[in-house]
């Protein structure tokens, strides 16, 4: 297709002339269906570049061949325009006539759209940039709201304030408590034999559940049996023999628990012995000091004073903390105990103290009972800590479930057997052992 003059006026009486081919031109009813340009509209076309033969199957274009099959003008959906030729709707090549496997530039605009050649464009409007040159991205249009004003959240519902909970079941622990004192208080008063046999009960049970606890927690197995034989005796040799036979059953109870332990491996029999030792002295031993106090003639009354004063004490401490506490006294031991509570457990048994020793004990004095309630309050709140220190070092809440309310005895004795040396100890100075 060398022929330069492609696209000029038919040849007059040649009407559907499509222009020369490889095997001349096609003429008359052999031209193929389709509209044809009519010679004004010839006149103005260009001519049309020279097409290069289809390369054969197999070439180094076989890759492009697919696309540029899709591209060609064999579809009508999809015509294609030639450099500089504007676009022909509707149009088909000629009959045996290859396409143009020539690839075509990017989809340009509609012809209708894009100004002639030499027009100029209206006043205001935007140029057309250069054809291929890549169009910029408009800018996002800012939302007209810059600083929106937040809502105003919705009114939430104020929790109404929950009342203080003591921690415990009140009503069960006053009623053990109450079931406790007239036990005690029975035998206390009637045969003093019988108050003892409270007292080793007491200290047999605190010591199983002391023990239990270890072995739960920290596998210290500390034996029982010689503890329990041992702590027993020790409250009656005190009873009965007084100090001294109390130090001989200790050590004798002691030396127990070592033999003991001896029918066993020896793997951990030394923390095995240590904390069978401890619990001897621990529990049995402290509560051989309330067996002292009731070999004296006013005994009971001896025993009830330091029962009042030591349950006056928590009372007052649990009282005004729990109502006034905000400063708390040992929070890394015992967080609930403030130190209001420890004023109040003070005031209480100084107030106490002073009643007692002046009214119940022969020949006592209400300064003395000041003394001893400000004694009583300081070693009953240090054996709470004590306490508090063991539990939290075995990682429980209570050391037993025997008591409703309270918790185990080990809970109701923490407080009574660091007190029972202390009250012993001050009542034989101000009044005497007998």
């Amino acid at each position: 297709m060398s022929d330069s003059s492609w696209g000029a006026p038919p040849p007059a009486g040649q009407t559907g002339y499509w222009g020369p081919t490889e095997g001349g031109p096609v003429q008359g009813g052999d031209a193929p269906a389709g509209p044809a340009y009519d010679a004004p509209a010839a006149q103005q076309t260009r001519p049309m570049p020279i097409v290069p033969d289809v390369p054969a199957y197999g070439g180094d274009q076989d890759d492009t061949r697919g696309a540029a099959r899709l591209s060609g003008p064999l579809f009508r959906d999809e015509p294609q325009p030639q450099y500089g030729t504007p676009p022909q709707y509707g149009t088909e090549p000629p009959y045996g006539e290859r396409p143009s496997y020539e690839p075509q530039p990017p989809q340009q605009q509609p012809f209708e759209q894009r100004p002639q050649y030499g027009q100029q464009q209206p006043y205001g409007s935007q140029p057309q940039p250069p054809y291929g040159t890549p169009q910029p991205t408009p800018a996002p249009t800012p939302s007209p709201i810059q600083n929106p004003v937040p809502m105003p959240d919705a009114p939430q519902q104020t929790p109404a304030p929950q009342k203080k909970s003591a921690g415990r079941d009140l009503s069960a622990a006053i009623g053990v408590g109450v079931g406790l004192g007239v036990v005690i208080i029975a035998s206390l008063f009637i045969v003093k034999a019988v108050f003892v046999g409270v007292i080793a009960v007491a200290v047999v049970v605190g010591l199983w559940e002391l023990t239990s606890r270890l072995q739960e927690r920290k596998e210290i197995k500390a034996p029982l049996v010689p503890l329990a034989v041992g702590g027993a005796a020790m409250v009656v040799a005190g009873y009965v023999r007084g100090a001294e036979g109390a130090w001989v059953a200790m050590a004798l109870t002691a030396l127990a628990v070592l033999v003991w332990r001896m029918t066993e491996p020896p793997e951990g029999y030394l923390k095995d012995v240590t904390a069978g030792v401890f619990a001897a002295f621990y529990v049995p031993f402290l509560a051989t000091f309330v067996a002292l106090m009731l070999t004296a003639d006013d005994g009971p009354w001896r025993v009830l004073t330091f029962l009042l004063l030591t349950v006056v004490s928590d009372t007052g401490a649990y009282a005004v903390g729990w109502r006034f506490g905000k400063h708390k006294l040992a929070p890394r031991i015992s967080p609930g105990k403030t130190r209001e509570g420890l004023f109040g457990a003070v005031s209480f048994s100084m107030v106490v103290g002073a009643l007692c020793m002046q009214f119940l004990i022969d020949g006592g004095h209400w300064w003395q009972g000041l003394l001893l309630g400000l004694a009583v309050a300081a070693s009953a709140t240090l054996g709470d800590l004590g306490e508090s220190m063991i539990k939290r070092d075995l990682g429980i809440k209570d050391m037993g479930t025997l008591l409703p309310g309270h918790g185990g005895i080990m809970d109701r004795l923490d407080s009574l057997l660091p007190t029972a040396p202390v009250v012993w100890l001050l009542l034989v100075l101000f009044v005497g052992s007998t």
